[in-house]
């Protein structure tokens, strides 16, 4: 069994390369819970209150779906359960979350991933590919799509947030050794709007698995 995992910033563009990883391969996509997800909006309101439990849900929903796509082969996930503790401890770091949660949610995630069902000889997925984006076309992507909450319009000071969200993915995907891994410009590839950019990436994810493979 394998299973592609892809990570990246808010409006990288995960759940559409997913969708044309899933295409690609003839396999079934799984996508992070957002629009049906009701701590999400509490959380944007307020974060202070909520970043815990958002992080929790999300952890738990992730789980569930790395055990979903473990059922046939090549699934991909549109976010990968080791980026979880990137966007917790960002949070945490901007006063969101006491030392006491810290410390429940980093030992929950360990206990997690050394559960994690991917197969029964690994714990590992076959392959991460992130999406890096620029700021600027970070900034874009949220508006375009257009959730309130997201919106810079809605708090301002998600400048601030997405800005420094967006710099420390650069420093977890250097530091990422789970997996074999692949990183696609997403400014360079706009895979989302032009077909022959969707089929380079789609190019270069097919080679890095044939490569993870061997």
């Amino acid at each position: 069994m394998s299973v592609i995992v892809l990570a990246g910033t808010i409006g990288a563009g995960k759940s559409s390369l997913t969708a044309l990883i899933a295409n690609h391969f003839g396999s079934q996509a799984f996508y992070e819970s957002i629009d049906d997800n009701e701590v999400l909006p509490l959380f944007y309101a307020d974060p202070n209150k909520y970043a815990f439990l958002l992080q929790i849900y999300f952890l738990n929903k992730r789980f569930e779906s790395i055990k979903q796509a473990m059922k046939d082969d090549n699934n991909v996930l549109d976010r990968s359960i080791y980026e979880d503790s990137l966007l917790f401890h960002l949070n945490a770091d901007l006063g969101r979350a006491t030392d006491t949660e810290v410390k429940v949610y980093d030992e929950l995630l360990a206990n997690m991933l050394e559960e994690l069902p991917y197969a029964a000889h690994k714990k590992h997925p076959d392959l991460l590919v992130h999406i890096r984006v620029s700021f600027e076309t970070m900034l874009e992507r949220i508006e375009k799509r257009g959730r309130e909450y997201e919106q810079l319009t809605f708090d301002p000071s998600l400048y601030d947030y997405y800005k420094e969200l967006n710099k420390r993915y650069d420093q977890w995907y250097e530091e990422y050794n789970e997996s074999p891994k692949i990183q696609i410009d997403g400014d360079q590839f706009n895979f989302v709007e032009d077909s022959q950019a969707a089929q380079a990436v789609l190019t270069m994810v097919e080679d890095a698995l044939k490569d993870a493979r061997k």
